[in-house]
């Protein structure tokens, strides 16, 4: 079931309802990266003095400048890390038109879904951002402890997050989020293991980008396959 759910995915890939998805999500995680880094140089910046005095040497000046830039380097640095997780919650706003186009593709017979109301899907997003970041941030010590087994953590615990977000995602539009949770507890294994598999791109630069696309559209085909 899983790989033909993602094999139909790839063949669907190049159409322009998944580029437009794409293109968007890519195009506002840079905006939003970018007004970032400005951002925090222009408050450190601001917030440091242009001058100190210290004992022995005297008045130092600039001091403004150098932290602004040391910040705007330290938050670009930052960015490469935080690329993929915002990248993948942005997108996530815009995941309805993936399922739809899914749906119109392979179950035309099926009435119309249910489209999931902008306030709903940003609360989503942001919550699913925040799980990815600080779920991460914990696993760093494991990585730490068992470097060896570092790729299988990271595989594991992103997957029980992506099965998690796109399964939900796919079954909310058409039965409601109550059903939609209790289907995604009784077809854990088969969503966990299902995740692990959208996750493993995840490690390979650029093509970790697809993921929220990949994933929308695979979990499309799992629910319905489980439905």
């Amino acid at each position: 079931m899983i790989f033909t759910a993602f094999f139909k995915t790839l063949g669907q890939i190049g159409e322009p309802r998944f580029r437009r998805v794409f293109f968007r999500g890519v195009g506002l995680t840079l905006a939003l990266l970018v007004a970032a880094m400005f951002a925090v140089q222009g408050l450190v910046s601001w917030a440091t003095p242009e001058t100190i005095v210290l004992p022995f040497i005297g008045e130092v000046a600039g001091l403004g400048i150098l932290a602004g830039v040391g910040a705007f380097f330290a938050t670009f640095v930052l960015s490469v890390f935080l690329m993929v997780p915002v990248c993948s919650a942005v997108t996530s706003l815009f995941l309805d038109e993936i399922a739809q186009a899914v749906e119109d593709r392979h179950y035309a017979h099926l009435p119309k879904a249910r489209r999931v109301p902008l306030s709903e899907a940003l609360t989503d997003s942001l919550l699913f951002l925040g799980q990815l970041i600080v779920a991460n941030l914990l696993a760093f010590g494991l990585y730490l402890l068992l470097p060896f087994a570092a790729p299988f953590i990271f595989w594991l615990m992103n997957g029980f997050l992506l099965g998690r977000e796109y399964f939900t995602m796919a079954a909310i539009r058409r039965v409601g989020r109550a059903e939609a949770q209790v289907l995604r507890r009784e077809n854990l294994g088969v969503i966990w293991l299902a995740g692990i598999f959208v996750a493993v791109p995840l490690s390979i630069p650029l093509l970790n980008l697809f993921i929220p696309i990949l994933g929308a559209a695979t979990f499309t085909h799992i629910y319905h396959r489980i439905r």
